[in-house]
């Protein structure tokens, strides 16, 4: 009996998973760009993925980005694969375009962190703010923010060693990170472990919507690459 009953459980938990997943829809056809808007001489589709390159003769001068052009999320759980080889990236969301003279691709806001080497082992999994109040919330932690006397203060309890959640993280090969985001309740998984939670009760400064868009990060030359891209809006 004790058998039939796990088995059963076990059925109903991959049924409800795949209930659950059944609203994520692709929003990048692995083959072109379409629906997307990235500086040419940086980002292209190579191998199934939207692809984004700095080499010694063709750096960024500053982050740029690619910006998925079909709206604006607001509750929603996203899905993708991730490889980077070198440098830092990230996946940003209700993001805003950075405002002054520039060339369109500047972007501002949440970001699910990722890195290469030494800074994969701090930053991958991490919510950080681009443009937007720098780290909000390192891995391992559940981080909530408030406004006290005009100040950012963070009340840190911890879910998590980020050193085992960063060994979970393959270097230079594919990962799967899954952003959630309800209300002003933001969560990462690398892999499918929980990697951070950010709860934003900043209320004059956090989003509620905005655009999605993919980084790449100025520096040294560096390559990542973004596939399988699905989403899921929520009420």
């Amino acid at each position: 009996m004790k058998k039939i009953i796990i088995t059963f459980l076990t059925a109903t938990l991959a049924l409800t998973t795949l209930a659950d997943e059944k609203g994520l829809k692709s929003i990048f056809d692995g083959k072109t760009l379409k629906g997307w808007n990235g500086d040419p001489k940086f980002w292209s589709v190579k191998d199934g993925a939207i692809t984004g390159q700095t080499t010694k003769e063709n750096p960024t001068k500053g982050n740029t980005f690619i910006i998925w052009e079909a709206g604006k999320l607001k509750n929603f759980v996203l899905e993708l694969d991730f490889k980077i080889v070198a440098g830092n990236s990230g996946i940003q969301y209700r993001s805003f375009k950075k405002p002054g003279n520039n060339d369109g691709w500047r972007i501002g806001g949440y970001q699910a962190d990722f890195a290469a080497g030494a800074g994969g082992d701090r930053y991958s999994g991490i919510c950080y703010g681009e443009g937007f109040r720098g780290i909000l919330s390192l891995r391992g932690d559940q981080t909530t923010l408030t406004k006290e006397g005009g100040k950012l203060k963070k009340t840190i309890k911890k879910i998590g060693d980020a050193a085992a959640l960063g060994k979970l993280v393959k270097k230079e090969d594919w990962n799967t990170f899954r952003i959630e985001a309800k209300d002003f309740h933001l969560t990462h998984y690398i892999n499918g472990e929980k990697m951070t939670v950010l709860i934003d009760n900043d209320e004059k400064v956090r989003r509620a919507e905005g655009l999605l868009a993919l980084q790449l990060h100025q520096g040294p030359p560096m390559t990542v690459q973004f596939r399988n891209i699905r989403v899921k809006n929520l009420k």
